[in-house]
């Protein structure tokens, strides 16, 4: 089993920034893999919000608008998600993902191993 531990949520003003960590804990024995990063609102779907590659090339999806950025520390086995100038909009739980049988290739579909969720608020 796979673990990842995340942290740093919190509440923020509209405006304001947080940045995300998901720690991969054991099941790993190097950092080249897809790592992704989803939300889900109360009542809502699951989304993707972007994911990185073995190459660190990211893909976003259209919400982000710029604003977030997804880079790892592998010395660390950390993957973050910086996110800025966050709207209401933004309000979810935030969940890191890894699939560790894709390097070059990802999708938002497939991840097996997933954090335990951290809750982000953006007031007006």
């Amino acid at each position: 089993q796979v673990h990842l531990v995340q942290s740093g949520g919190g509440s923020v003003q509209s405006g304001g920034s947080l940045t995300l960590s998901c720690k991969t804990t054991s099941g790993y024995v190097d950092n080249n893999y897809c790592k992704a990063w989803f939300r889900q609102a109360p009542g809502k779907e699951r989304e993707g919000v972007g994911f990185i590659n073995s190459g660190l090339y990211t893909t976003y999806a259209d919400f982000v608008k710029g604003r977030f950025t997804i880079y790892q520390d592998a010395a660390r086995n950390t993957v973050y998600l910086q996110m800025n100038n966050l709207e209401p909009e933004d309000t979810a739980m935030y969940y890191c993902a890894a699939d560790p049988t894709r390097a070059q290739t990802c999708t938002f579909s497939g991840f097996q191993y997933w954090g335990q969720g951290t809750q982000v608020n953006v007031s007006s």
